[in-house]
């Protein structure tokens, strides 16, 4: 198994390592998930096996493959994700007072950017000899893990808390996953997904924990930061649930502009639910952090993010900000990215939008600055929010005068 690119597994809080080439998920020095690890790269080993040109034309994630923690002789699990377009956005640009782009991540093969980490985690699963994979979720997660499992030929067995959208447990379902909805909340779900992790021994795709899943996710930073050559933005904006997107997404960018391949970064804002606001509040400093998750956007309705470190150090690192909006705030970014760009986004995905129009109001972000921001998950996802941010359909006869009196004549 060669895999000299990557050097080792670095404990975010007290800074041991750790072999990469075992199966290991958190620093076992502190109990719980708090000990999160870091994959750590020889970046000379990484741009000598990089020699893909960065002319925007991006196939897949597996562009990137020299940056991923995957061993040289291993055949990746993948369903083509990543590669996926940066939109100019000219109308909601001009709604906003600024120079707009928006990265559409639910165009990947399972409707989420989560597949980016999917792909990686399956193959990380292939590479371990393991054929039994796992995860918790509000849906996403499981549909994309499902998906995945089929396409490589894993027995895959999901955790879901009993809310978890209807429409986002039919693909994992079609897919052929065994689904568990367990009677509690994510976090509960998610506990229990790693009580199963170490009685079984199967491979976890959890994407707070499991340190190469999040590392896929670097992917989307990537082609950022290719897609933007010669542009990079202000901006990027990102919504926050567990911390492990921003966190991806802000190191891939920060990789190829701490290695020339592009010449800056831009400034991360992060984007919370008012009713999940953990990885704010931590930044934020407050004292008065409710663990209990409340949104209409599930995909982040997360109340003990298990990545709050990586979140706040792209937060700090990168001289970002932090933000709070509300669910109305976030149907409304919603139906506001549908009529004015054509992009149909979860209410996660829309959240982004919903935390740029607040921090233009708040001034964080300037007029005219140039803002890209990252839509996570398709529309598709849940429909019944879909409905609420869209309105309602208007019924009529099959009559034409019934048109005429309502759009006038010959319009």
């Amino acid at each position: 198994m060669d895999m000299d690119h990557v050097e080792t597994l670095e404990c975010t809080l007290c800074g041991a390592e750790y072999d990469p080439d075992q199966v290991i998920y958190t620093c076992p020095e502190h109990p719980g998930v708090k000990g999160i690890l870091e994959v750590k790269y020889d970046y000379e080993r990484v741009l000598d096996r990089f020699d893909e040109p960065l002319d925007g034309r991006i196939g897949s994630q597996w562009k990137y493959r020299a940056f991923l923690p995957v061993a040289d002789d291993v055949e990746p699990v993948t369903l083509g994700e990543g590669g996926t377009p940066l939109l100019d956005a000219p109308r909601l640009g001009d709604e906003l007072g600024v120079d707009l782009r928006v990265k559409d991540d639910g165009r990947n093969p399972t409707g989420v950017l989560k597949d980016r980490a999917t792909g990686v985690s399956t193959t990380k699963a292939r590479e371990f000899g393991i054929d039994v994979v796992t995860c918790a979720s509000t849906g996403n997660a499981a549909a994309s893990l499902a998906g995945f499992a089929a396409r490589g030929g894993f027995d895959c067995r999901l955790f879901v808390p009993g809310d978890a959208p209807e429409g986002k447990l039919a693909q994992p379902l079609v897919y052929g996953a065994d689904v568990l909805g367990v009677r509690g909340s994510y976090d509960e779900a998610y506990d229990l997904s790693m009580e199963v992790t170490e009685e079984f021994g199967w491979y976890n795709r959890n994407a707070a924990v499991n340190p190469f899943q999040v590392e896929g996710k670097r992917t989307v930073g990537h082609e950022l930061a290719e897609q933007t050559r010669g542009e990079v933005p202000d901006w990027l904006v990102f919504s926050m649930g567990d911390g492990c997107t921003i966190a991806g997404g802000w190191k891939g960018f920060r990789e190829f502009a701490d290695l020339d391949l592009v010449e800056e970064a831009p400034r991360m804002l992060g984007v919370q639910a008012e009713g999940a606001s953990a990885i704010h509040d931590a930044f934020h400093e407050h004292d008065d952090v409710d663990e209990v998750a409340d949104t209409v956007a599930d995909s982040i309705s997360v109340g003990r993010p298990r990545n709050t470190v990586k979140a706040c150090s792209a937060l700090e690192e990168s001289d970002g900000e932090s933000l709070l909006v509300s669910d109305e705030e976030i149907l409304a970014a919603e139906s506001l990215l549908g009529r004015t760009e054509g992009i149909y986004a979860e209410p996660a995905a829309a959240t982004p939008v919903a935390g740029l129009r607040k921090a233009r109001e708040a001034g964080i972000v300037e007029a005219g600055e140039s803002v890209a921001v990252v839509v996570t998950g398709t529309g598709l996802k849940d429909t019944q929010s879909a409905m609420r941010a869209g309105g309602e359909v208007a019924a009529v006869d099959p009559d034409v005068r019934e048109v005429i009196e309502r759009y006038g004549e010959g319009s």
